[in-house]
């Protein structure tokens, strides 16, 4: 008799990483089908998808973008950077006010397209790389790290766009945030989906999403075998601050304007969130970019199922607090264990009641 009995497909399935995250986001979909009747219902309206689940997976795109970043920075450094919001609007002003030469408003360039997106791309690195150097090199605590750009970022924003909300109302820049001609699919799925395809290309295909996940685990032991751990760390904060510049980008041509104040704002709790959600180790160490991109869409999707349950802007997030805990404790080692003993106890009391 085979004693190595192979586990079921049922007990495969549960014992994916990406389970709990999976159903939890199908929990969320399913209260918007009880609520919404044709929430699933996708239809074509002047050339373009429409639908609810068209507008969640849109609306997310910013926060799946922050989360690849915030989900690198987690695993090799055990800690979060909390300024991404900050950096969004620090490359959104960068680039609104090339485009604008200065002026509150335009309706042409006045200066080229990629020009004010590298400017704002190499300010968003520049934001990275000033984090990174603080924890890699200096080896102070992300969150207290990150904190300073958290606080003074949005003054720096304030001071490129001189205090004023900077208005780009060219269709060029604006589709970047909307529609390209006649793609009936809003273009920010595409920066989104891009952003997940390189960075699960970079990380798979080459030997830097194993070192991640050494340093995050053990950086001493990783120093000793040769990997520079330093390096490591100061690279996925210079990615973070990357991603969260192309984030900016597209929120801002969204809105056509680098509104400092607003732009990514409170996001960056929202990609902490999305990581934790995905079922990631928020110490660092081995970590999951899909289960991420799914606690993102978790998240958006929540937010618009207490929009659509007319709850208010200024009580959401205690409402989002309240699920996001339900959620992430349910995804908790301590629960897990909690659990498994309860299972092995009706185990052994079913194995104790079959013997009498």
């Amino acid at each position: 008799m085979d004693d190595h009995k192979k586990p079921s497909v049922w007990k495969r399935m549960t014992q994916n990483h990406l389970f709990l995250p999976i159903v939890c986001l199908l929990v969320v979909l399913l209260i918007n089908v009880i609520k919404t009747p044709g929430f699933f219902q996708i239809s074509i309206r002047n050339g373009a998808l429409y639908g609810s689940m068209i507008d969640i997976i849109n609306r997310s795109s910013e926060l799946v973008i922050l989360a690849v970043g915030m989900t690198l920075v987690t695993a090799s450094s055990g800690g979060q950077d909390i300024s991404v919001g900050a950096i969004m609007a620090v490359s959104a002003a960068v680039c609104c006010q090339i485009l604008s030469g200065g002026q509150v408003s335009t309706n042409t360039f006045r200066n080229p397209l990629f020009l004010a997106i590298l400017a704002a791309l190499a300010a968003s690195l520049l934001c990275g790389a000033f984090n990174g150097f603080l924890v890699a090199k200096l080896n102070i605590q992300p969150m207290v790290a990150t904190l300073i750009l958290f606080t003074a970022g949005r003054g720096i924003a304030q001071l490129v766009t001189q205090g004023q909300i900077t208005y780009v109302r060219v269709g060029t820049f604006q589709a970047m945030g909307d529609h390209i001609g006649s793609c009936p699919i809003p273009t920010p799925i595409f920066f989104a989906a891009g952003a997940v395809l390189i960075a699960y290309l970079i990380l798979n295909k080459t030997a830097l999403g194993m070192y991640i996940e050494s340093v995050g685990i053990n950086g001493s032991a990783s120093r000793i075998v040769g990997l520079n751990s330093t390096m490591i760390k100061f690279l996925t904060y210079v990615i973070c601050g990357l991603l969260a510049g192309v984030a900016g980008i597209v929120a801002s041509s969204r809105i056509y304007s680098a509104d400092a104040n607003n732009i990514g704002l409170n996001l960056e709790m929202d990609a902490i969130l999305a990581v934790a959600l995905g079922g990631n180790y928020l110490g660092g160490g081995k970590f999951s970019l899909m289960g991420s991109v799914i606690g993102a869409f978790t998240i958006q999707t929540l937010t618009t199922t207490l929009y659509a349950m007319d709850v208010p802007g200024d009580q959401l997030p205690v409402y989002k607090a309240i699920v996001v805990i339900i959620i992430v404790t349910l995804q908790s080692p301590v629960f897990e264990k909690f659990m498994d003993t309860k299972k092995h106890r009706r185990k052994l009391a079913a194995e104790g009641r079959a013997s009498v």
